[in-house]
């Protein structure tokens, strides 16, 4: 499937059951394992969730890695030590960890200064929030839909001026930097061990996963789009937080 020439998902079928035989299991977080929330430091890792992840890292023999927009310490300050034999792909792809091997790069000295404007522009404006990572920050508007133009704008000015890049998500834009995605980080997880020669099975619901979906495509595997319709480069489709936990939860 091309990524130049996306299908749609609401003509994409559910995949079939979830089988770990020559497999790696790539999930993101947000809006995939966990419903999206206004506040993204209200997210709960819940007890049935963190059950079924180490069902799952059994059954995929380890084979088995959270993809997300989220920083990994980010993530394991969610999941605490449930996620041990999990590799990681934080910061859209700028982080790598398999094993106790993490590769991230520098932290880039501009984002403190565009943390710092953020905060200045909107951190007294309700509805706004100003979410500083390892290796970006973003700006949340879900509780102030409203302000979408006035907050892109204000994030394009950003860019330009720091040499960062702009990545676009659920109500959030988000600056960081260049030269990783989800798919460049899919690829560096895949070149090691237990993930090496088994098809990624990427599953994942927003703008940001495309090129994910894209990459486990390429490396003989396939995306699956969670949400309703819209262009993507899945190969199939489960409508919500609710069917993806069910899907998962049948493995074999």
């Amino acid at each position: 499937m091309s990524f130049s020439k996306p299908a749609i998902a609401s003509r994409l079928t559910s995949p079939a059951p979830l089988r770990a035989l020559d497999a790696s299991l790539l999930l993101d977080f947000d809006g995939t394992l966990v419903e999206l929330v206004d506040r993204p430091d209200a997210v709960v890792a819940d007890l049935p969730l963190k059950a079924l992840l180490d069902r799952l890292a059994g059954t995929f023999e380890g084979r088995i890695a959270l993809v997300s927009g989220r920083s990994i310490a980010q993530l394991l300050d969610f999941f605490g030590n449930a996620l041990t034999r999990f590799g990681f792909v934080g910061s859209h792809g700028a982080e790598v960890q398999v094993g106790v091997q993490r590769v991230a790069p520098v932290r880039p000295a501009a984002l403190d200064a565009v943390e710092r404007s953020m905060r200045s522009a909107f951190g007294q404006e309700e509805g706004i929030i100003v979410e500083p990572k390892s290796l970006g920050v973003a700006l949340h508007y879900r509780l102030a839909p409203a302000a979408e133009t006035k907050v892109r704008s204000f994030a394009s000015e950003l860019a330009e001026a720091s040499g960062l890049m702009i990545q676009e998500g659920k109500m959030m834009i988000e600056l960081r930097a260049s030269g990783h995605d989800k798919g460049t980080g899919i690829v560096d997880l895949m070149a090691h061990a237990p993930f090496f020669g088994t098809r990624p099975i990427f599953i994942g619901d927003d703008l940001t996963d495309e090129a994910g979906f894209a990459a486990a495509e390429r490396l003989g595997g396939f995306g699956v789009v969670v949400g309703t319709e819209r262009p993507t480069a899945a190969r199939y489709r489960l409508g919500d937080v609710a069917a993806v936990r069910h899907w998962l939860g049948e493995a074999t």
